[in-house]
Formats: C-alpha cells, sequence, structure tokens
C-alpha cells in the first residue's frame, strides 16, 4: 500500500513538472528564438497534455517507477539523467528540429533549453520525495519484513549489528527460523516462527519482503539451496559479508544505506527489455491467433472427433513468483488420462489419442497458450511451466529447480527446444539445465534465437 502511495506521488509529479517545462520551453521558443508574441493555441494545450503523457512513457519503460521504497539518490541521478537525455533527443528530433528558425544557431539553444527546462523541473521535487522516502528509512518509520534463517550466534550478531546502527538500513525483522538449534539469545531477541523446512509457507504467511541468511562458512552447500528456494520469489535475499567468496552467482553490495550485507544479485535482465518482451509477447499472439484462426477450427474438430471429450484441456500449472494459473492445451489424451494420480506422458503412452501424437510432435497442442500470454500469465518465451506436484520432487532433488519460477513460463523454451517433453524426473532434471542456462542468460536476442529454433521444429516436425 506504501508503495502504491510513493508511485501514485511520483508519476503526479512528473506528470505536473513536464506540462510545466513544456510550457516554460514553449514561452521560451516562441520569446527568444522566434521573436513573436507568446499566444495559447490549441497546439500548446495539446503539447501540455501529450508531451507529459509521452515523458510518462518513457519513465516506465526505463523502470523508473519500479520499488519506489527503494528509491536512492544515485538512483533517481541515473536513471532520470538517461530519460532526460532520450527525452530531449526525441522531442528534438520529432518536435522541433522541422520548426522555421533565423539560423541553425538557434537549434542548439533550443536543445540545451529543452533539457535544463524539464530535467531541473522535474530532478527537483524527485530529489525532495526521495529525500522523504529515505528518511523514513533511516529513522526507522518504514523498512521491508525481514526473515531472519538461523539460530546461532551468528544470527545474533547480524540482529544487534543491524538494530545498532544509528541509521535503518531498510529491514524490519519479523522473527528468525532455524536451521539446527536455537541460541538462547536470538529466541530473547526476536519471535520463532518456525524450521527452514516449512520456509515457503511461512514466507508466503508474513508476507516477507527480505530475507538474510546467517550460516556459518562450512554450510555452503546449505546456503546454495536456501538461496534457491527463495529465488523463485519476488524477496531480496542478503547474506552476511565473509561470505561473499562462498556464493556461486552475481552479488554485489547493498547500496540504498551502506549495508553491512550482501545482495544477492537477482536481477536477470534490464526493465526496459522486459518491456520489450511483454510488447512483442502480446503483438506476437495477437497475430498468431488471428493468421491461425483456421488452424483452430481444423484442429477443434479434429480432437473432437478423435475421442470422447472436450476440445480444450486445463491444468493448473505454477507460474511467475509460484502464482498458479491454468494453462490452456488442445486435448491430446483420452479423458480421465490421470485418474491414478499425476503422470508424465511418454513416447509410446497409450493415452495419447493418434491426433494427439501428431500435434505434439509438432507443438500445435500448445498453440491456445497464446491466450495464456496475452492474459499475461505466461511469456512466448520461458522455462515451461510445471505442476506443484513434480516441482516439489523436483525440488527434492534438485532446489535450483525453484529458480525457474522467477519468470513467466513460455509456450516455448531452450529446455524444450534442446530436450523436448520430459517423461519423468530424471529427464525434466536435464532439461532443467537448459532452463537455468537461459535464465542466467536471457535476453531478447536468445528469446528470437529460441523462437526461430521452435519454428524449425514445427516444420520439420522433429519434436520430441
Amino acid at each position: 500500500m506504501i508503495q502504491k502511495r510513493w508511485k501514485s506521488l511520483f508519476i503526479s509529479i512528473d506528470f505536473i513538472t513536464a506540462s510545466i517545462a513544456w510550457a516554460i520551453f514553449f514561452f521560451y521558443r516562441k520569446i527568444y528564438v522566434e521573436n513573436v508574441p507568446f499566444e495559447t493555441s490549441e497546439r500548446f494545450f495539446l503539447g501540455m497534455i501529450m508531451i507529459p503523457i509521452f515523458w510518462l512513457s518513457l519513465y516506465f519503460f526505463l523502470g523508473t517507477y519500479n520499488n519506489m521504497r527503494r528509491m536512492y539518490f544515485m538512483r533517481v541521478l541515473s536513471i532520470s539523467m538517461i530519460a532526460f537525455v532520450l527525452g530531449t533527443l526525441s522531442i528534438f528530433f520529432f518536435l522541433i528540429l522541422d520548426d522555421e528558425i533565423p539560423s541553425h544557431t538557434f537549434y542548439y539553444n533550443l536543445l540545451i533549453a529543452l533539457f535544463t527546462f524539464h530535467s531541473v523541473a522535474t530532478l527537483t521535487p524527485r530529489i525532495i520525495v526521495t529525500y522523504f522516502i529515505v528518511k523514513q528509512i533511516r529513522q526507522k518509520k518504514d523498512g521491508f519484513r525481514t526473515l531472519l534463517i538461523g539460530g546461532s550466534s551468528k544470527a545474533v550478531d547480524i540482529y544487534k549489528e543491524v538494530e545498532g546502527l544509528p541509521k535503518g538500513i531498510g529491514n524490519q525483522f519479523i522473527g528468525f527460523i532455524n536451521l539446527n538449534g536455537i541460541d538462547n539469545d536470538i529466541s530473547n531477541l526476536l519471535t520463532h516462527l518456525g524450521h527452514s523446512d516449512d520456509l515457503e509457507k511461512i514466507i508466503d504467511e508474513h508476507n516477507v519482503e527480505e530475507v538474510i541468511i546467517a550460516l556459518d562458512s562450512s554450510e555452503q552447500e546449505r546456503l546454495k539451496n536456501l538461496i534457491a528456494r527463495i529465488q523463485g520469489r519476488d524477496i531480496k535475499i542478503k547474506i552476511n559479508a565473509n561470505m561473499y567468496d562462498l556464493l556461486s552467482g552475481s552479488v554485489k553490495m547493498t547500496n540504498i544505506f551502506g549495508a553491512v550485507l550482501i545482495e544477492v544479485n537477482d536481477e536477470i535482465m534490464p526493465f526496459w527489455q522486459f518491456v520489450i518482451k511483454r510488447l512483442i509477447d502480446i503483438a506476437a499472439s495477437i497475430v498468431a491467433i488471428t493468421i491461425l484462426l483456421p488452424v483452430y477450427i481444423v484442429l477443434a474438430v479434429m480432437v473432437k472427433s478423435s475421442s470422447k471429450g472436450p476440445i480444450f484441456f486445463l491444468q493448473e500449472r505454477i507460474g511467475k513468483n509460484g502464482i498458479p494459473f491454468n494453462i490452456i492445451k488442445f486435448r491430446t489424451m483420452v479423458v480421465d488420462a490421470e485418474k491414478s494420480g499425476p503422470q508424465l506422458s511418454s513416447t509410446n503412452d497409450s493415452r495419447i489419442t493418434k491426433i494427439g501424437k501428431f500435434m505434439r510432435k509438432v507443438r500445435l497442442d500448445e498453440i491456445p497458450q497464446f491466450w495464456n500470454v496475452i492474459v499475461g500469465e505466461m511469456s512466448l518465451v520461458g522455462p515451461r511451466p510445471e505442476r506443484q506436484f513434480f516441482i516439489d520432487k523436483i525440488a527434492e532433488v534438485e532446489p535450483q529447480f525453484l529458480q525457474l519460477t522467477k519468470v513467466k513460463p513460455g509456450i516455448t523454451s531452450w529446455g524444450q527446444v534442446k530436450f523436448g517433453y520430459a517423461e519423468n524426473v530424471d529427464e525434466m532434471l536435464q532439461r532443467m539445465k537448459y532452463d537455468l542456462l537461459y535464465l542466467k542468460n536471457m535476453s531478447i536476442a536468445l528469446d528470437l534465437k529460441i523462437l526461430l529454433y521452435t519454428v524449425v521444429i514445427v516444420f520439420k516436425g522433429t519434436g520430441k
């Protein structure tokens, strides 16, 4: 709720300041460049609305309004300057460059004026608002619900160190969970919420926003497993600084308030790429559904005539951040195929219909999932979504599998392209390696490559 209020305030201020800056620039251009009387017109008032909308779109595209409560001065300054440069150049080239002016040198004046008026008008209130956000954190009036993992003396030391800082670093401890034994001191300081075996349940019940892991340097494997279990959720993970050399992966120093902890950096790709990825998802899915409508009709008739039962098959799968959703497929199996419980299909599975075998080979059973993409439950490219039953089974063997829920699942994936359908847990683990590789190297370029490979598989009919 606090996050939404700060976001709404930032957006409102940005709209107002962009409108004011444009009005000042318009006045400057008429009086000092064009040397004509300033008069309001329909174009002036239209600019007062459309120009701020353009700026807000650019700010959103660059991730300005993400995690407003985690704002700090350098982040505000860096994001703002990038936006100001890109936005000023865009407006200049599309709206100003064709203006009739006495000399080309006036273009430089207009460019500098546009940048100056907008940046000063926008950055000043942003710095003021950020000051109050930071002040709330430093005075410990606001913070992030933090779970401490560990019940040893190390956990006590971390708690006392964080709480003893003269300025808050954003952690509001709600309690701790133990791994083995419990130190008497930690019980006197924090509420015991349970054991690490119930980590996921405790995180959900207490709306945890950050986790601090307090482990001894000899427990590297346990550290990796804990991080793997948490990284599938929208939660910040911090560890004590002397464990830096133990963590396999990307880490960074917590940069908001000079914290003494190291933050696990699970940023997969820049926010602007996620925006582009989402736009591609929506546009491509709408086009695909439109073009494939005759194919949908033909397949619907074939599915209906091949065996008794519905045309579409809906099944609950686990999506981004562990949120369940119903995946849509053309039915390729007989009705009640899983009356004995969850099962994976195999190459010669008797439950698969004749038309179902064909559709699976060329991936046509998956095309209804373009609807899942449009409504935001899936992406075109991403790790294939699994059922909770199999996620639990795989996580027992390899907890890193849970990292795959950090992003939206996809209609196709690197694992699907390289390995195909998995027939058992062992094969799911092999496919997981490709999907983890995708996760660590995620980009728009890689998505396009995977989509290209998928199209080749469809036309060749070589899918497993």
